[in-house]
């Protein structure tokens, strides 16, 4: 390593640590210490146990509800800022309050532009996530962004199935520029799925755009929250004569009766990261670990090589 380069050091937010050790494990540096002291009222103060004065300070922390996941990773990058550290990399693989991307009716907050605003205010000079619920939040930085995508890790999963008659679906219109392009990809046919709500997390009604008799399906999306969009789309295309439908999904946030809704539904297999621990095990849930393509790109970063090789989507 040059004199000129700083040591690189990766941390974790409390909610993270499961994740942060298999990154550092892959990286090949001890996972940093951090204490964290709480106060009665629930305050609490993340302090490093080590020197991290000019060292690149890397923190992993996925910032799903509760908020406080936010909070302490904000406040473990105010600490590295006034603890010396040349450069903080705020490593979110689930980058939290993405859904809130623009004012989709009047008198309501742009909640990831705030996100931005708070992270930029506490001193983080870079930001890595992967899977954005919408692109155009880069846009949201001043800071460079780097934007993995878990296609990476998924698509030689797929691969490996050999799955015959393969078409790549959508479950809804947003996404329908992540499903052309894994089917570009894997040289298949792709369907969507068109919903309307009539409340959040609620489908009123589904339609099926394209052809799914006789295909073996695979949804793709970033994310899973309720599981009613995944479950009501799986159970309609096996009712069009499809012969098996599976669904890839980013970030396993899996609220409310998720579970049983997957564990119920016509889905084969439901294939997510660990970008989000999962609550329990379900026999339908296959955890493909984003932790090697962290490592990877994070290694690339510290080392100012490009990361264009780690996008093939």
């Amino acid at each position: 390593m040059s004199h000129l380069e700083p040591e690189a050091k990766i941390f974790a937010c409390s909610k993270s640590v499961y994740l942060a050790e298999k990154i550092a494990e892959q990286y090949g540096i001890p996972l940093g210490k951090v204490t964290m002291s709480t106060y009665s009222d629930g305050e609490f103060q993340p302090s490093y146990e080590e020197s991290i004065r000019g060292l690149r300070v890397f923190i992993v922390c996925s910032t799903f509800p509760t908020a406080d996941n936010l909070m302490e990773l904000l406040l473990m990058i105010d600490a590295a800022k006034r603890a010396s550290a040349r450069h903080i990399t705020a490593v979110m693989p689930y980058f939290g309050w993405a859904r809130q991307d623009r004012k989709d009716k009047p008198r309501v907050p742009i909640g990831a532009k705030l996100v931005a605003n708070l992270l930029d205010a506490a001193g983080a000079t870079r930001v890595m996530t992967m899977d954005l619920h919408a692109d155009q939040i880069q846009g949201f930085f001043e800071k460079p962004v780097d934007h993995l995508f878990a296609s990476t890790i998924f698509l030689p999963y797929v691969e490996s199935l050999k799955l015959d008659n393969l078409t790549i679906a959508s479950p809804d219109m947003g996404g329908s520029k992540r499903a052309y392009a894994y089917s570009k990809f894997l040289e298949s046919d792709v369907v969507i799925c068109y919903k309307q709500r009539k409340a959040a997390n609620v489908i009123d009604t589904m339609e099926l755009i394209g052809e799914v008799k006789g295909r073996n399906v695979i949804l793709v999306d970033d994310m899973i929250d309720t599981g009613g969009t995944l479950a009501k789309a799986a159970d309609l295309m096996i009712e069009k004569g499809a012969l098996s439908v599976r669904a890839i999904c980013t970030h396993a946030i899996l609220s409310g009766d998720a579970y049983e809704k997957i564990e119920n539904s016509k889905l084969s297999e439901l294939i997510v990261t660990d970008s989000i621990p999962l609550k329990k095990e379900s026999n339908k849930i296959r955890v493909v670990s984003c932790a090697p393509l962290f490592a990877e790109v994070m290694h690339m970063v510290h080392h100012n090589n490009s990361i264009s090789g780690k996008f093939i989507m």
